[in-house]
Order: structure tokens, then C-alpha cells, then sequence
């Protein structure tokens, strides 16, 4: 691997390259995964019944959320925020409009991503796949954008032709502890890389080390850090490594074919208490499961309702319970309640019409705000799956932040919407173009800063209009 401290000189893309990256990036996937990898398509798993509603009762213990990576409340270090949520650790309120947000640096001509930005106290990191080629990961100075350095190795690969509409540039966001940041590429290789130099540290090539094809669109789900180790859903499995050296601490592979295929999961895991008991839940193609984080055993297991094995959101936890909802199916719940001689085990709650696509949620008080996989948003009372209301088409992807009872939403086509919480009813504040190509990236939400990876450029915008805790510079 090549360390440089020049900015790289970055080709442009084309008007046509940059308008075929707009097309829903999976979707081409859900035509034809089932057929290039198993020559049928994949059946329709239907849940026969479903236990009561949860009851009040059920519901009274405490929120569940996922444990966030050390760090200042100021950074953004992986996929969907500090606790894999959308939640913006911060004290002060947001505006009430987009009126003050102002560009503070932008950077151009940039290789095509999918990943989301990384914001730490100093650095703001991206990565992109240059001339269908290289991997690159750049760190830029929070403040000014000038680079502090660049990392490159060869990673690039050829989706299957009925899904080149979507691209073959690299989709994983990386992970970041303050001082390593974990980049998963294409190939299925995860490399750590020094945050402050772009050295390289380890790397671990999953389909290489374990004897597994690599996945035929790519490597999907985004790495999790917490504390000392690493965990990956790569090589058909769910691995625990080492963060400092990249060693393997254990690999569950207790998932058969059709649930976690050599094609790769397209869900990211998450990390979180459910009945006083601290596991990672993963979402399979097929499946939702609780995994023990010190040994790997799993604690609980629940089949779900997938088309062609594309179960793609984040699992969301809240208090005991699990939310998912699931491409051309329905949306769910489960409760995690006690099971025999001290196990869990695993039921269903409720389940509601509403299908949700690629867009993960985010809770608020209880409500579940979901953008669903015809455009709409629509919101969920998680105690019983009650529907609030529900949106005219607003696009066909959101990534979503939020901060007290404020949500910014932002759509695949690079606009951003304000978005005030209410069961009420949907209170649009206001919505503004933030990029002038596609925006499939996860933003990023850090202190007064919202970063934004376009398909060709990233914009560091500055949200004026009220009183903020200073950026850390630590």
C-alpha cells in the first residue's frame, strides 16, 4: 500500500456514468441474486401466526441502545452515527430551518462511493474506487479540506452485468475507535489503517483466509467496532477480530445456505442489550439473530419474512424488543423474553402492512420513523405497530439523522429535509439541495457540521442558527 501526502488528482465522471449511479442500488440485486447464484428464485417465507400485541407491561423496561464507540459527541465514527441509530449525541437544539446552513469546503471530481463519511475530532475520511481499479481512502482536514493523506490498494471488481446499472465502486462504511479506522472493500478485505497517517496496520482478506468466494456484488455490510475487537459479517459468517491485529477471535458459522450465502449480507450488525443481556443482532438474507460478543453462541434465533433474500435494514432495538421491515413483505416486531435455565428466546409482537426497502429507521419516543419502499414515509408506534400517519412519495431512499425531536433526512437525489417528530402528523420545517449528483452515501451529522458524500464530491456544510458547543479539536 502507497501512503501520499499530495492530493491525488481525481478524474471526473460522466454525465452518463454519474445518472446510471441513481438508480436504486440493489435493486437490479433483488431481479436477479436468486437466479445468479442458485439458478431459482429464492421463495417467499411467510410468518403463519404471530403472537398478541405487547402488552404496557411488556413495554416498561428500559430503552435499549446500542453501545456507542469511545469518542467525542462531536464525531460521527461509523455507520449511522455513534449508537448505529441516527441519534446526534448533543445538547444544544437544532434550528428550526435550513436557512443558515453554508458551505464551509467542498471537494470535486472524486471516485464514485457508496460509503458513508467518517467524522472525527480533526479528520473527515472517505473512500471511493478510482478507474475501476484501486480502493482510496482520503483524510481531510476537518476545518480547511486540505489532505492530510491518502491510502490505495488494488480492490475494484464487476458486479454481475444485470446490476452494473448500480455500480461496482465500493458500499461498506468504515469504522472508526479514534485512532484506527476500518475500511471494508469490495473484494471482502478489511484493512486498518492508522488514523493519524494512513499507514496501513493489518488486513484481513475474509474469502482468501477462510476459503469462501467472494461476493458477486460486493461487500455490503459495515464493520462494527467495540472496545478491543472488530466484528465483520464477511465469508459467510459473523467473525470477532482482534482490532489491534486483525486476528481472528472467533467465526460463527452457524448460518446455513439461503440465510448468510457466500453472496454477503446486506444488513450491518448492531450492538445492544435485549432481557439484561449485552449481544450483537445481525440480520441475515432470512434471519434475525442475538450472538453472544464473547464467545459467539448464539442466543436466539428468528426466521423472517425476505423476496429473494433482501432483508437489508439495520436492525433496530428498543427496550426488549427487535424492528425490522422487510422488501415487498411486512414490517415486525419481536420480543426477546426469558427462556428456559436462563436462555432467551424469541417471539413475535406484531407485525404491520408497511414495507420498508433499503432506509433504516429512527425512533423517537416510541415512534418509529420509517421511509418505506414505495417513497413514503410513514410513522410506527413500536408499543403495537399502530400507523400515525403516512407521506406522499418523497424518493426512493433517505438516510436519516436526529437530535431531540428533529430529523434531517436526506434522499438519494441530494436533497436534504428538516423534519419535525410528531405522531401527529408529518411537520416538514424545510428541505434544501445540499449536492448536484446522487446521494446514496449515509450523511454524516457532527456538532454544527453535516457532511455530505455525493456519487462525485463531498460538501462539508456549517448549520448556523443557534447556540452550539464548540467543535473539539482533541
Amino acid at each position: 500500500m502507497r501512503v501520499h501526502t499530495a492530493r491525488p488528482r481525481l478524474r471526473p465522471r460522466s454525465p452518463v456514468a454519474a445518472r446510471a449511479a441513481e438508480v436504486r442500488v440493489l435493486d437490479a440485486v433483488v431481479w436477479r441474486a436468486g437466479l445468479a447464484a442458485l439458478g431459482a428464485v429464492v421463495a417467499l417465507v411467510v410468518v403463519s401466526q404471530f403472537a398478541a400485541p405487547a402488552s404496557a407491561a411488556d413495554l416498561e423496561t428500559p430503552s435499549t441502545r446500542a453501545v456507542a464507540p469511545p469518542g467525542d459527541a462531536l464525531q460521527w465514527p461509523g455507520w449511522r452515527g455513534p449508537h448505529r441509530t441516527g441519534e446526534v449525541a448533543e445538547s444544544s437544539p437544532w434550528p428550526t430551518d435550513l436557512q443558515g446552513l453554508e458551505q464551509v469546503w467542498r471537494v470535486d471530481a472524486l471516485g464514485p462511493s457508496y460509503s458513508g463519511p467518517i467524522v472525527g475530532a480533526e479528520r473527515i475520511y472517505i473512500t471511493e474506487t478510482r478507474d475501476e481499479e484501486d480502493e482510496i481512502v482520503t483524510a481531510y482536514d476537518r476545518a480547511t479540506g486540505e489532505v492530510a493523506w491518502t491510502a490505495r490498494w488494488p480492490g475494484a471488481m464487476e458486479v454481475p452485468f444485470f446490476a452494473a446499472k448500480s455500480g461496482s465502486w465500493i458500499r461498506s462504511t468504515p469504522a472508526f475507535d479514534g485512532d484506527t479506522l476500518y475500511v471494508g472493500g469490495m473484494l471482502e478485505v478489511v484493512v486498518a489503517l492508522d488514523a493519524a497517517t494512513g499507514a496501513e496496520r493489518w488486513r484481513v482478506d475474509f474469502p482468501e483466509r477462510f476459503g469462501t468466494p467472494r461476493p458477486p456484488f460486493g461487500f455490503v455490510s459495515s464493520p462494527l467496532v467495540d472496545g478491543e475487537h472488530l466484528y465483520v459479517e464477511a465469508a459467510g459468517s459473523l467473525v470477532k477480530l482482534d482490532a489491534a491485529t486483525g486476528d481472528v477471535v472467533w467465526r460463527h458459522e452457524g448460518f446455513s445456505s439461503g440465510e448468510m450465502t457466500s453472496e454477503g449480507t446486506f444488513s450491518s450488525p448492531v450492538l445492544g442489550e435485549l432481557h439484561g443481556r449485552r449481544q450483537l443482532v445481525v440480520q441475515t438474507r432470512q434471519q434475525l439473530r442475538g450472538v453472544d460478543p464473547i464467545d459467539g453462541a448464539i442466543l436466539w434465533s428468528q426466521d423472517v419474512p425476505s423476496f429473494r433474500g433482501m432483508n437489508i435494514l439495520t436492525p433496530t432495538l428498543w427496550r426488549d424488543h427487535i424492528f425490522t421491515s422487510t422488501y415487498r413483505n411486512a414490517t415486525y416486531m419481536y420480543r426477546v423474553e426469558p427462556g428456559e435455565a436462563g436462555a432467551l428466546r424469541v417471539a413475535p409482537a406484531w407485525q404491520q402492512k408497511s414495507q420498508a426497502y433499503m432506509s433504516s429507521p429512527v425512533v423517537i419516543d416510541g415512534i418509529a420513523y420509517v421511509h418505506l419502499g414505495n417513497g413514503r414515509m410513514t410513522a410506527l408506534d413500536l408499543a403495537d405497530g399502530t400507523q400515525h400517519w403516512t407521506t406522499k412519495p418523497f424518493g426512493d431512499y433517505w438516510s436519516m439523522a436526529y437530535q431531540g425531536t428533529r430529523i434531517l433526512a436526506l434522499d438519494e437525489g441530494g436533497e436534504l429535509l428538516l423534519i419535525e417528530a410528531s405522531p401527529d402528523e408529518f411537520k416538514l420545517l424545510d428541505r434544501r439541495t445540499v449536492a448536484d449528483s446522487s446521494t446514496w452515501a449515509y450523511l454524516a451529522v457532527a456538532g454544527d457540521l453535516v457532511v455530505v458524500r455525493s456519487l462525485d464530491a463531498l460538501t462539508v456544510w456549517r448549520w448556523r442558527g443557534g447556540e452550539r458547543p464548540a467543535v473539539s479539536t482533541r
